[in-house]
């Protein structure tokens, strides 16, 4: 029976799965975590089969450092993805760093269950309703100049010292916060961070 950890940061939500799962044949929720410390300290104690990681955890490391961090020190526990963004660069990511499947938080009940019991006999699993990722990404990836200025403008440096540091004037630096915002769907400013937070857009792909 498939050992499970739940990873979300609200706990109506993780209450919501295990109970789930719970229903579901051959589940065994033997954890539950929100915050990336806690959820490394679960894996270490409880070592289980698999882990259903929300993205946004509402802390400063995102699910996709945390994915990466535990698929390179536990590769024995399979990563799933449960999240409210569908962003086709996002699932890329999860992807990237290691995950097994990614759900969205909209997927019925019927095909989560079927796509974990698919990812523990070994299988790649996304649900229905996401567009298939390109291998090479989607428009919505930073390019490595985007990523450079996103940097500098959450830096908490001043613009005259961010633009200075890329050769570009005021001007042309609020230009392309403009477009940054206008590419990550941004309403103001400060959404800037949470979105790039939560969708890893600060952790190199190297």
């Amino acid at each position: 029976m498939p050992r499970i950890l739940l990873i979300d940061d609200h706990a109506m939500v993780r209450e919501g799965f295990r109970r789930l799962l719970e229903e579901a044949d051959g589940f065994e929720v033997v954890a539950e975590a929100g915050t990336p410390s806690d959820a490394l300290a679960a894996v270490r104690e409880h070592q289980p089969d698999l882990a259903l990681v929300d993205l946004s955890l509402g802390c400063e490391t995102s699910g996709l450092v945390l994915l990466l961090q535990l698929h390179e020190s536990y590769p024995q526990t399979r990563c799933v993805v449960l999240s409210m963004h569908d962003d086709p660069g996002l699932v890329v990511r999860a992807l990237e760093r290691g995950a097994a499947g990614y759900f969205s938080k909209a997927v019925a009940a019927e095909e989560l269950i079927e796509g974990l019991r698919r990812v523990m006999n070994g299988d790649r699993v996304l649900s229905t309703d996401l567009a298939p990722p390109r291998a090479d990404g989607e428009a919505s990836a930073l390019t490595q100049r985007e990523r450079e200025t996103l940097r500098g403008l959450l830096s908490g440096l001043p613009p005259k010292v961010v633009a200075a540091a890329l050769g570009i004037s005021d001007k042309t630096l609020y230009r392309h916060r403009a477009n940054l915002m206008e590419k990550l769907g941004a309403r103001h400013p400060g959404e800037l961070a949470r979105i790039a937070r939560e969708r890893g857009l600060l952790v190199d792909t190297d």
